[in-house]
């Protein structure tokens, strides 16, 4: 008898254990009959089940990142454009997205990233690649979100965001635009050297007349100061020669003999009756 009751409770106890089970939160959840689906889109917390008759399978409703590879597009000048975006989304609909895509998330991320990538080829191959510089970024992101969003209308999930990350040439196409813009700014900094230069030359050339112009005032102006000086001299010499000529005379020959025996090896072979020893010869 006991045997009989420990296996009745052990019996309650499994059938009770596999009629209840629990929704997590951020999960949803579908509730299966024989494989045909009779609920949906369970909120987190306890539900019942049939033992035996219901099976029930958990989804992720959590927001999922689809973070794409970068790809290559072609504008609309026929260049290539290195476009690396993501999408964010979230399972809507538990019920559609397991008729659509079997419930697999893998599945989901491959079609919705087939998407993506033709919803950029089109805005991207309808657009120059300096449209795609200047212009906002936000109005490409809105118009591949609105026809993405349309495309998943019957997979039972929610575009939450779709961002592009950067946007690059590819590295020969860098590597070009950056020598061209190398160039561009060697011959920028060269036009700047040479009126540089240019300007230092006008610079050294007005530099160089004021100095001669300089040199030439000063020079004049000595001349002038010094012909005066030599005027003033002259008239001092005439006024002095006037009041005493002898002594005017006597006064110039001691300069002379001053200057001409300034050394003890000077000589001078002269006549000594000559004019220069006047002096010499009339002491008195």
């Amino acid at each position: 008898m006991k045997t009989v009751m420990t296996l009745f409770l052990a019996a309650i106890l499994f059938i009770g254990s596999n009629a209840l089970f629990t929704v997590q939160q951020g999960e949803t959840a579908l509730v299966f009959r024989f494989g045909e689906i009779v609920e949906d889109n369970l909120k987190p917390g306890l539900h019942f089940k049939t033992p035996f008759v219901n099976n029930v399978r958990v989804f992720d409703a959590r927001l999922q990142t689809l973070d794409a590879e970068p790809e290559r597009y072609l504008t609309s000048e026929k260049k290539n454009l290195l476009v690396n975006s993501f999408v964010e989304w979230r399972i809507s609909d538990a019920k559609r997205f397991y008729t659509s895509m079997n419930g697999d998330i893998r599945l989901a991320n491959m079609r919705l990233a087939q998407i993506i990538k033709d919803g950029l080829r089109a805005e991207f191959g309808s657009r120059t690649v300096q449209e795609v510089i200047s212009q906002d970024r936000r109005t490409i992101v809105n118009a591949i979100r609105k026809d993405t969003v349309q495309s998943v209308a019957d997979f039972g999930i929610d575009i939450v965001d779709v961002k592009i990350k950067r946007v690059d040439l590819p590295q020969n196409v860098s590597e070009s635009v950056y020598q061209r813009m190398e160039a561009e700014r060697n011959r920028v900094a060269k036009d700047l050297r040479s009126q540089g230069s240019e300007a230092a030359e006008r610079i050294r050339a007005d530099a160089d007349r004021q100095r001669t112009i300089i040199i030439a005032d000063a020079y004049r102006d000595a001349e002038t100061i010094r012909g005066e000086g030599d005027a003033k001299a002259a008239d001092i010499y005439a006024k002095a020669y006037t009041k005493d000529p002898e002594f005017y005379a006597f006064y110039q020959s001691l300069n002379a003999y001053q200057q001409s025996f300034s050394s003890k090896t000077d000589m001078m072979v002269v006549d000594s009756k000559s004019d220069f020893f006047k002096f010499f010869n009339q002491p008195k």
